[in-house]
């Protein structure tokens, strides 16, 4: 199949992922381990417990094990790629591969010193018409998904999110004090910045974050209807960088 869904919010819809999955070997968003992987080692200790959400079929966890980091579990709610995943190189046999919804994560608390996402949120915002303020719906499912983040969190364990957002749209999903941590942002990529956010619970926000959880949860310019839906290019090519540069399209988050 085409790696473009036929809509933007088939990137959040299981059937989609299973069927793209069943003919899919790889793909990456937000470039390879090997462009970030130095921002990686900065947050990152061998010894951590790491947590990979929506792992998908991407190489990170195989290429964070051969860095060194081997303590790696990986959960996606596709029963497709996890069962492509367990056995796809002597590294991914090392690994733990859990068929499991980030919305309903099965740890105990503290369980992880290492959280890490990569474009999994993109793909569950990608039906949101208006990036200064999230739709009811979207401001519940975030909540949902970052509080069990922050519980699976041991103290001073951090949530590092990958991404196309940036800063003056995300920040807002994630300044929120009901988490319980502080944010840092770097970037990373040539010409095009993607972007890579460090959550440090434990740590306070600071004050200019703490403003964003105030005004970005009860705000809302009520003109969703008003924005035009983002249209995805309509070519479809079989190489990560044109899908890549599709879902960017079907994105404004």
């Amino acid at each position: 199949m085409s790696c473009l869904p036929d809509k933007n919010t088939d990137y959040s819809s299981v059937d989609y992922w299973n069927e793209r999955y069943g003919s899919e070997e790889s793909f990456e968003w937000c470039k390879s381990y090997s462009v970030f992987k130095d921002l990686i080692r900065k947050e990152v200790q061998p010894s951590d417990r790491i947590l990979m959400l929506g792992c998908g079929n991407s190489s990170l966890s195989e290429d964070m094990y051969r860095d060194g980091f081997h303590n790696i579990t990986n959960v996606d709610y596709s029963t497709v790629v996890v069962e492509n995943m367990k056995n796809r190189s002597e590294e991914a046999r090392s690994m733990q591969w859990l068929v499991m919804d980030i919305k309903d994560l099965k740890f105990e608390s503290g369980s992880f010193d290492i959280v890490i996402e990569k474009a999994t949120l993109d793909a569950l915002l990608v039906g949101e018409r208006d990036p200064w303020s999230l739709s009811s719906d979207s401001r519940t499912l975030m909540d949902d998904i970052l509080i069990q983040v922050s519980q699976v969190l041991s103290s001073r364990g951090r949530f590092i999110s990958i991404t196309f957002a940036q800063p003056h749209f995300r920040k807002r999903i994630y300044a929120r004090e009901l988490y319980g941590w502080s944010i840092r942002t770097e970037t990373f990529g040539d010409g095009f910045h993607f972007f890579f956010y460090v959550m440090t619970k434990g740590e306070r926000l600071s004050d200019h974050d703490a403003q964003l959880d105030k005004s970005a949860w009860t705000n809302n310019h009520n003109n969703l209807e008003s924005q035009p839906a983002v249209t995805r290019l309509q070519q479809r090519e079989d190489n990560n960088d044109d899908c890549s540069s599709s879902y960017l399209n079907s994105i404004e988050m």
